[in-house]
């Protein structure tokens, strides 16, 4: 911009010389050829023209600083003008059609619109316009533009819960049949638009598609298309090896960007380099670097700081890594889950979103709080937080108030618990299938406080309500954990009979998405249930224990693991044909490391529980001096149960 504005032999643009030479464009006659008199030769005035050409791209970069600011009014005003001036020939990532250099780009404004739309969380009129977009780009021929509207579109019904859009598909795509159901057309245009992408050598669209139906895959289960006729035997379950595939084509575009077939302009480049530089962190890695010598990820890092891998592809890979990470905490792997997010944060922060930036580090902060306890959790929230210019819009605002909910709880504070929950509400938006997350896990917490208070019919009707809701947008994975959360309120209000099915039918969910870990923690609570009948169903309760063992004591966190040995406490006291007193180290070693976990989670009520049953094993075995050990410690934490001390409150510092 500087060599236009001044050039080598020193000539200055100012305010006055813009003004005149404006005026004299429009109101010049055409045959005058004379250079205007504010300027001393041709070249002075076609870099004013340049110039001129270039303050196009003010109104993008101010509609860029309203999306940033939430903006809803001032981002639609600079949008609206800033395709007033460009006709949609700037900014765009591919060569337009010979058919359109003439015309200008209507599509490119419609795809750009609907995408904001879709920003500001209105999936309905996003969807409309995008459809119209379909349309435009199938008159003019623009088959590239209608490959990434395409792809536009599979991502909004991807993110937004929509029940039923029979009327408004059937427009975008003649093929589509609407007697389909949302997911079934959500699956067909995934693969057409993969397929679209393919044959038109968009290597990056390609990759793009191949993580949406990673995605799709890991949540949904692929069913006939035929509603008639013979019919194959199909196994209803999710396929983890064709996700682990779709993912690893997509992060095998770094090895292929260079194959690009579009030409990618540098007026995207000024705008996007503008916008990350507003959101950029302060710095790359979740942790402080300890000296000494360089890394094998640090020397990685270094190697893609360096390299001409365009910004693009880099966050295409690193979202190919949280997609990852999301599906092995499905599977059930909390190693593999951590190892994938602490790439993405270390090699690729730089380069991603604060959206995918904060996702991250929002699981690893998660995994600290699971598996090592609220205060290492803290720590490094507190180093989350200082990589964002704003904490209460970033996706690090639901991360803290689910980690404060879920310690208010620990410690009794439920009061404290339920105003959390009101404050996580307010986080999602209002409109009817978005914030689809943060609204179950709000609804969730609610259940969960209002159990914790022995509200047994209120939790169970709020549990209801968010089954049907879960169920309304095919929300299947999050239904199994509803399921498995009713169960827990008939085994909390002494009803194991009732809470049996719930279990099982948890148990079924999770057989069909693989939710190993999830499916540990159902069989689980079937034992619980099972143990809640009478000591003559002990011995099948330990049986159901012991199956789960292995994923549990293997990937599960802190509460999971005490659960399941304080599960198998109460099983060996309720069998008639196992000695306690004989051997009583068979109990004793899996409530002490129940206790370790509890006390590092500050649960209250369940390491009363254990230390409890810990003293009564104590006193069968007679050692009265560990006994009474025992108990003063069950003695402590039903004082702090029932005594709460009230903390200082956490929100004031929130927003």
């Amino acid at each position: 911009m500087a060599s236009i504005v001044k050039g080598q032999s020193g000539f200055a643009m100012t305010p006055h010389k813009v003004s005149i030479c404006i005026l004299l464009q429009v109101y010049a006659p055409s045959g005058q050829l004379s250079v205007p008199f504010p300027f001393d030769s041709i070249s002075q005035h076609n870099r004013l023209a340049l110039f001129l050409i270039a303050l196009t791209k003010v109104h993008f970069l101010r509609y860029l600083n309203s999306l940033y600011h939430d903006d809803y009014p001032a981002a639609l005003e600079n949008l609206n003008r800033y395709f007033d001036y460009s006709a949609g020939m700037e900014g765009s990532d591919f060569v337009p059609p010979l058919s359109c250099i003439n015309n200008g780009r209507y599509e490119i404004a419609l795809l750009t619109l609907g995408m904001t739309h879709f920003h500001f969380g209105h999936p309905k009129l996003a969807l409309k316009v995008l459809t119209e977009a379909v349309r435009v780009c199938q008159m003019h021929s623009d088959d590239t533009c209608l490959a990434y509207t395409l792809t536009a579109i599979c991502n909004l019904l991807s993110e937004v819960g929509i029940s039923n859009i029979t009327g408004i598909m059937g427009a975008s795509d003649s093929h589509v049949s609407t007697s389909l159901s949302v997911q079934q057309q959500l699956f067909v245009l995934l693969r057409r638009s993969l397929k679209r992408a393919d044959s038109l050598k968009l290597k990056r669209l390609v990759a793009s598609s191949h993580l949406a139906l990673a995605k799709f895959d890991l949540k949904h289960v692929q069913r006939p298309l035929l509603s008639f006729g013979p019919k194959a035997s199909v196994q209803l379950r999710t396929c983890p090896t064709n996700v682990c595939k779709k993912i690893r084509l997509s992060s095998q575009l770094i090895h292929q960007y260079d194959n690009e077939s579009s030409v990618v302009t540098v007026d995207g480049a000024l705008s996007t380099s503008w916008l990350k530089n507003q959101r950029k962190p302060t710095t790359t890695l979740v942790f402080p670097p300890e000296s000494g010598p360089e890394s094998n990820c640090d020397a990685f890092y270094s190697w893609l700081q360096s390299s001409s891998v365009p910004g693009s592809v880099l966050q295409l890979v690193g979202s190919s890594y949280l997609v990852s990470a999301t599906s092995w905490e499905l599977y059930g792997s909390a190693s593999l889950a951590q190892s994938n997010a602490l790439l993405f944060a270390n090699c690729y922060a730089d380069s991603s979103s604060s959206a995918d930036l904060a996702l991250a580090y929002g699981k690893l902060i998660q995994h600290l709080a699971v598996y090592k306890g609220y205060k290492e959790a803290f720590v490094a929230l507190k180093i989350a937080e200082a990589k964002f210019l704003s904490v209460s819009k970033s996706g690090i605002l639901p991360v803290k108030l689910q980690l404060l909910h879920e310690r208010a709880l620990h410690r009794g504070h439920l009061k404290l618990a339920q105003q959390i929950c009101d404050e996580l509400g307010v986080l999602a938006s209002s409109v009817t299938g978005v914030d689809m997350e943060i609204k179950t896990e709000a609804s969730l917490r609610q259940a969960r406080t209002l159990l914790a208070a022995n509200q047994f019919s209120e939790a169970a009707s709020v549990a209801h309500s968010l089954f049907c809701k879960c169920y309304k947008f095919n929300m299947h994975v999050e239904n199994a954990t509803v399921l498995l959360l009713i169960a827990e309120i008939h085994k909390r209000s002494g009803n194991g009979v009732l809470g049996i099915p719930y279990a099982l039918a948890s148990l079924s969910f999770c057989e069909s998405f693989n939710l190993y870990l999830l499916r540990g923690a159902a069989t689980l609570t079937l034992a619980e249930l099972w143990l809640l009948l009478g000591p003559r169903h002990a011995k099948r309760a330990l049986n159901l224990i012991h199956s789960a063992f292995p994923i549990i004591l293997g990937q599960g966190g802190l509460e999971l693991q005490s659960r399941a040995h304080i599960a198998e406490a109460k099983c060996y006291l309720s069998d008639s044909s196992i000695s306690v007193s004989e051997d009583p180290d068979i109990v004793l070693d899996s409530l002490r490391q129940a206790c370790e976990g509890l006390e590092a989670l500050e649960y209250h009520e369940m390491a009363a529980e254990a230390y409890y049953l810990m003293a009564i094993v104590l006193d069968k075995a007679g050692q009265m001096e560990q006994r009474e050990e025992a108990a003063a410690r069950f003695k402590q934490h039903i004082t702090a149960l029932e005594n709460p001390i009230k903390p200082e409150d956490p929100l004031v510092n929130l927003l």
